[in-house]
């Protein structure tokens, strides 16, 4: 939220009397948010955690809409469909972490290169632009929804391949706008100082901006179209933006926690390494079945067995960060988050993916809700939780540095929101495994794969309780949301306590 746009709205409310211009400042100091005390670059931060957090609740919300159809199929029917709900829910969650990972680099850019960001009319520009394309690909997902089959519904419908839906011209405006992103970090960096951050997200970004690409060009071949599909939907997904979380949480740790930055810095080079070094051969667990050499079998399976590592470097790492400075943190949401995070990544990215990426086990479980349990655990745990962890540190700031510990005014706020949204998003986990484990067994295992097959263990009892379950879980996430963002828009209203300072060590 921008008070000089308040300012500007309670200056010209004199003509509507004083009432009015009572209500306007009273909303403004329950707000308290001072953007006077924000640079440039984290005032366009700010515009981007706004869209985030807006498109948090569109994927919410559309998620809870597919869930109920799953369970009442007449919902809605003929208004909007399930496969619309479901794209929607999937591409809102991928552009709402992808606004965030975004808005954290432009806050810190400038405090970590020791100069203003270059080019930030150009990233003003690239904001809005980039936010009116999302804005009309929703309508067209909404409104319009498919096309006929020719070359027009690929560039401005949908190009109807899973989870990159997304109209060509629409791909082309994200490469673009990475490029621009690209631009002003690099040449901020450039007339700056460099560092090891500055340069791990320099390399990081060239990835971001290039592998997509991989997906933007269409193959009449399947096997062919199915291996670069997997580059965007793996690599681009599960490495650069894994990388780009351990940028923004060595940043973080540094800021929270005082953490020594050639630790941090150590960490990241590791996890670059591994990641990279394990998940460009680890994304051969995809080819398994979609026509390529019987090789990538034996190097999937064993890469695959190899991509926990680093993210087993992280839970120790954050355990040890919190535990040898005692928690001694003046802003407890955001270490919580944090910590939050480096469990979550483990077990969602690492165990709940490895759980069914062997070959062996993938031929039965690829496919089925097990899938879809594995991608809530690891979507949240990876990436949504050090948005929100950094949204608490650029609140914090926002408001004047004041103490945001568990002790705070209005602790449970945050505290409940925490608690609901991951044991929502566990519960939800639970549920599609249990649902997964039942389709693997009566769908793949017994009735060998058939159609047959696939309706009995739709109408199976497990399986559906498990839904209604999801849909249950689901509802108990949305109201950690509802939570959530109430506790952004007051945490820290009335506290006149400041902070510890943190120095960097």
């Amino acid at each position: 939220m921008n008070t000089s746009g308040l300012n500007g709205v309670i200056q010209n409310a004199t003509a509507l009397g004083d009432k009015s211009r009572v209500y306007l400042n009273n909303f403004k100091a329950w707000v308290q948010l001072d953007s006077s005390n924000l640079s440039d670059g984290q005032q366009l931060a700010v515009k981007y955690f706004t869209v985030a957090v807006i498109l948090f609740f569109a994927q919410i919300l559309f998620g809870l809409v597919a869930a109920t159809q799953f369970i009442f199929p007449g919902f809605l029917y003929e208004i909007l469909d399930f496969s619309v709900n479901r794209m929607i829910h999937i591409n809102a969650m991928v552009v709402w972490m992808l606004y965030g990972f975004i808005g954290c680099v432009y806050w810190f850019l400038e405090e970590e290169s020791g100069t203003e960001i270059v080019g930030l009319k150009l990233g003003n520009i690239a904001f809005w632009v980039l936010t009116g394309a999302v804005t009309l690909v929703v309508l067209v997902y909404l409104l319009v929804q498919i096309g006929p089959g020719k070359d027009s519904s690929l560039w401005f419908i949908n190009e109807g391949r899973e989870y990159i839906e997304a109209p060509r011209w629409a791909d082309i405006g994200i490469v673009v706008v990475m490029l621009i992103f690209f631009y002003n970090v690099v040449a901020t960096f450039s007339k700056g100082k460099w560092s090891g951050i500055a340069g791990v997200l320099t390399l990081d970004l060239v990835a971001l901006a290039g592998l997509y690409t991989a997906g933007m060009f269409y193959m009449t071949n399947i096997t062919h179209e199915q291996y670069w599909w997997w580059w965007v939907i793996h690599l681009w997904v599960e490495a650069t933006w894994e990388v780009l979380v351990g940028v923004i949480m060595a940043w973080s740790l540094m800021k929270l926690l005082g953490v020594r930055r050639k630790i941090v810095q150590t960490w990241l080079y590791i996890e670059v390494a591994l990641m990279f070094g394990s998940g460009i051969l680890g994304l051969g667990h995809h080819y398994f079945w979609i026509g390529t050499p019987e090789y990538w079998l034996t190097i999937g399976g064993f890469f695959s067995a190899l991509e926990p590592i680093p993210l087993v470097a992280m839970v120790v790492h954050a355990v040890y960060d919190s535990g040898s400075h005692a928690l001694k943190s003046g802003n407890h949401p955001a270490l919580a988050w944090i910590i939050a995070q480096a469990f979550g990544n483990f077990f969602g990215a690492g165990v709940w993916g490895f759980m069914h990426t062997l070959p062996q086990i993938n031929m039965y479980t690829h496919g089925t809700q097990w899938s879809a349990s594995h991608g809530h655990l690891a979507f949240f745990g990876a990436y949504a939780t050090i948005n929100i962890a950094f949204f608490y540190l650029a609140i914090q700031h926002w408001r004047g540095d004041v103490w945001m510990g568990s002790g705070s005014q209005n602790a449970w706020r945050w505290k409940w929101a925490l608690g609901l949204l991951n044991g929502g998003v566990l519960g939800m986990t639970i549920a599609l495994l249990i649902a997964g484990y039942e389709q693997s067994f009566i769908e793949r295992a017994v009735e060998g794969s058939t159609w047959g097959g696939y309706f009995t263990a739709q109408n199976h009892p497990s399986f559906q309780s498990a839904m209604i379950w999801r849909l249950f879980f689901g509802g108990m996430t949305f109201a950690g949301f509802v939570l959530l963002v109430w506790d952004l828009l007051t945490i820290g209203k009335g506290e006149t306590r400041k902070a510890p300072e943190i120095i960097e060590s």
